[in-house]
């Protein structure tokens, strides 16, 4: 089983939520949160503000812990073919400068604020949904339920 630490940022404004449009190598591009890979090392507290800076240009601060999100993707919906396990970390984040611009070098084409209800419409990653509702609920122990997904892009 492979295994993948992300730290994921829920940054919403206004009625509106930060989503990066993701562009893989091969296959469609889907919208996604600002956030990914927990470096060897690094603190995902550290991780999530890095991953907003690489990937929308813009400056953060991390306001609160929302939650985790423990997942088992099963081989064949799995990118690589294998069992695969994907623990992502929320925190709510609050952009404090900078100005949105595509990732340099990177797979992030465009980053948006995006009207909450607009959300539902868009193909992306189940971490949307996940965060939104994190962020609406709060819940007390930060854990997360089950999402219906057969992988981590679905809608």
């Amino acid at each position: 089983m492979s295994f993948r630490l992300a730290a994921y940022a829920v940054c919403v404004e206004d009625g509106c939520v930060l989503l990066a449009r993701y562009v893989p190598p091969k296959g469609e591009s889907s919208w996604t949160l600002p956030g990914g890979r927990v470096e060897h090392g690094e603190d995902p507290f550290d991780a999530v503000i890095r991953e907003v800076a690489e990937e929308t240009g813009c400056d953060a601060v991390v306001e609160r812990l929302l939650g985790v999100d423990s997942r088992v993707v099963p081989a064949a919906a799995a990118r690589l073919g294998v069992e695969h396990q994907n623990v992502g970390i929320f925190y709510r984040v609050r952009v404090t400068g900078g100005r949105l611009r595509p990732e340099p070098n990177g797979e992030i084409a465009e980053s948006v604020w995006t009207p909450i209800p607009d959300v539902a419409c868009l193909r992306r990653s189940s971490l949307v949904d996940v965060g939104l509702d994190l962020v609406q609920t709060v819940p007390a122990t930060g854990h997360v339920a089950p999402v219906e997904v057969g992988g981590l892009i679905q809608h």
